[in-house]
């Protein structure tokens, strides 16, 4: 049996059912799971804590992410690009993906988001090279050696450019061999468990990179697999025009017309839903991952999240690929998010704390997962601490729920936590040497960019 106790917390965040902050508290772990939370607990452990002057928060949860696009970040070629023409150009590099580039990307992309206080990385991979490997192992063996949750998908496109589509030939694929891989991934490495560290989705890229018959068939086998379902969706006004153009309907009404509708199915970005789908959005359970970096660089608009979490639609929050937002840092998702619905919607936006909760609780009811996004006994260990006594946080203190959101943080949290594991211990990650996980990582990242 593992234990961890953390000593005397300051302040503890713990987005619970009665939005509880609790003052001079121990919590203590055991095997991955919060036992006790109260002051003076009487429990000994493995590993001890003090964090007398320590704020301590849920572990945050990205529901969307292109870990793979680490290695072709920053590129001058595309810093102006809108999502169509962006993805053309980068697809000329996307399609030469091995295992190297997608374990060294993995290992960048989510060290970033851990040693910002991210627990649960979801990741929607879809570019599937002829004899790249197994990419999807590739990550899950990323996530391992980090000691971060999972959340992988077996994306796919079977619309290439000589379809109508926008990638190339080499990276789109035949229904049948996604479903039969599908299946396989699946059965491979999907745990639905409580507590589980490894669990898979199936996620089409997008309405305008994959058949109806794509769509139609992944939804029936998440359904008999018992997993989750998720694509890019109203992202941009061309994505709309397409789909009039190509099927004579709205992007939405085209996905439900083919099953993608329900509490299992969330989508990435959601910002040009009409007052009517974001009804059917609520009716139904299905949610929106929220990417507010992304969308601005992309100069795709502004999800009307306000109204979405007025109307009780499941929205969470997510980074997107480093290549639309250059970093992968939900910590700095939270502060961009705040300020962007106060420019945009004034009193209607959500407050710092309400942010907080969209990226813990919001994010974990996107991946079905109620076991994580809130301290509470019974819930499992993901958290992180943050030493109230920075610099850059004086005067900040006055509402530990708010700061994230409001005054941001700059730098790495102190210490991350998942499944009552250290995986950040002051600003670093533990269970890699970062230094020379970085030089790797840069070869690698050369030689690749060199082969486009």
């Amino acid at each position: 049996m593992s234990t961890l106790l953390l000593k005397n917390i300051h302040t503890l965040v713990t987005c619970d059912d009665r939005d509880q902050i609790l003052h001079g508290v121990d919590l203590y772990c055991e095997d991955g799971l919060i036992r006790s939370i109260g002051p003076a607990l009487p429990h000994t452990a493995d590993k001890v804590v003090d964090a007398r002057h320590c704020w301590c928060y849920p572990g945050l949860v990205n529901t969307h992410h292109h870990l793979y696009q680490v290695f072709s970040r920053n590129l001058p070629q595309v810093q102006n690009l809108e999502l169509f023409d962006w993805l053309t150009t980068l697809y000329e590099i996307w399609k030469g993906l091995d295992e190297s580039v997608i374990r060294l990307s993995s290992l960048t992309g989510m060290g970033e988001l851990m040693k910002h206080g991210c627990t649960t990385c979801f990741d929607h991979h879809y570019v599937f090279p002829a004899h790249a490997g197994d990419l999807i192992g590739a990550q899950f063996a990323a996530a391992e050696e980090l000691g971060i949750r999972m959340f992988a998908s077996r994306g796919s496109m079977d619309l290439s450019k000589k379809d109508g589509g926008l990638p190339p030939d080499s990276v789109v694929q035949t229904v049948d061999e996604i479903m039969k891989d599908s299946a396989r991934i699946i059965e491979q490495y999907h745990d639905p468990r409580p507590g589980s560290m490894r669990q898979v989705a199936l996620a089409p890229c997008s309405p305008f990179s994959v058949s109806a018959e794509l769509l139609r068939q992944s939804a029936i086998l998440a359904r008999q697999y018992g997993v989750r379902l998720h694509t890019h969706l109203c992202e941009t006004k061309d994505e709309e025009r397409y789909m009039l153009t190509h099927h004579g309907v709205r992007p939405l009404e085209f996905m439900a017309s083919l099953g993608w509708t329900g509490p299992d199915v969330w989508y990435a970005h959601g910002i040009h839903f009409n007052d009517e789908e974001l009804r059917e959005l609520a009716r139904t359970g299905t949610g929106v991952a929220h990417c507010p970096i992304s969308n601005m660089k992309l100069a795709s608009g502004v999800a009307r999240i306000p109204d979405m979490l007025e109307l009780g639609v499941p929205v969470g929050l997510a980074v997107d690929g480093s290549a639309s937002n250059d970093g992968s840092s939900l910590m700095e998702e939270l502060r961009v998010a705040y300020l962007l619905h106060r420019l945009h919607s004034s009193a209607k936006a959500p407050s710092g704390y309400q942010v907080l909760k969209m990226a813990t609780r919001g994010s974990a009811r996107l991946l079905g997962r109620d076991d994580i996004g809130q301290l509470t006994a019974g819930k499992r260990a993901d958290f992180f601490l943050v030493d109230s006594r920075r610099l850059e946080l004086v005067g900040g203190e006055y509402s530990p729920a708010d700061v994230l959101a409001t005054v941001g943080l700059r730098g790495p949290v102190d210490y991350t936590v998942v499944n009552g594991k250290i995986t950040v211990k002051d600003g670093h990650l533990v269970t890699i040497d970062e230094d020379r996980i970085a030089a790797e990582a840069r070869e690698v990242c050369r030689s690749y960019l060199s082969k486009a």
